[in-house]
């Protein structure tokens, strides 16, 4: 896929942007740039594909509820996420105009990829683009919230089918909370990792 409108759009908008081939390239890109930190992870497929956590503990303490260690609760695990140095995630959608949505149940991944550390990257596969930000709002909403709730097996009408969002009012419910970045936030770092492959959801 040709990134170079969406990564001038980010650039534009204080992002720095890194384009790769595949998520092998990208992960050992990421895993050459970190080390001796702290290091949290927000629930992501991409990152599960990419095999990251593996690589990055091999000389980081990394942070993923995902990855429970003996004895640690997904609630601790999720807190020392978001009090690391660097925090990694994927989005839900990212428009080609620069915007960066985002839809979460728990919402620490969306509260620690705005604010808190020294650097975020957000690692994106080419499926997640969209043309604007109607239509990466649509993707969020309708293709990766049901197939995460499928995923989670969830009791939502959208994980039936994994077709759309019904905004139910389901005690289950994963999609709980929105984030748009519209821009690059003001304090710290932000690293944006686009991979010409279909990566997650």
């Amino acid at each position: 896929m040709n990134f170079d409108l969406v990564k001038k759009n980010l650039e534009e908008k204080g992002y720095k942007v890194c384009c790769f081939e595949n998520l092998k390239s990208a992960a050992d890109y990421i895993d050459s740039q970190i080390d001796g930190k702290t290091v949290g992870f927000g629930g992501s497929m991409t990152l599960e594909e990419m095999g990251l956590y593996d690589k990055l503990a091999a000389h980081n303490s990394v942070f993923w509820h995902q990855r429970l260690p003996d004895g640690q609760t997904s609630k601790e695990v999720r807190l020392l996420a978001n009090a690391a140095e660097i925090y990694i995630s994927s989005v839900n959608g990212l428009a080609k105009t620069g915007e960066i949505i985002n839809i979460d149940g728990n919402c620490n991944r969306v509260a620690s990829i705005f604010y808190g550390h020294e650097k975020v990257y957000l690692v994106i596969g080419e499926n997640k683009i969209a043309a604007d930000y109607d239509s990466a709002l649509w993707r969020a909403r309708n293709i990766a919230s049901p197939l995460n709730a499928k995923r989670f097996n969830v009791k939502t009408p959208c994980a039936v089918k994994a077709d759309r969002c019904y905004d139910c009012k389901s005690p289950e419910r994963i999609c709980r909370g929105l984030s748009v970045l519209w821009s690059k936030p003001m304090t710290g770092e932000y690293e944006i990792i686009l991979i010409s492959e279909k990566l997650g959801y």
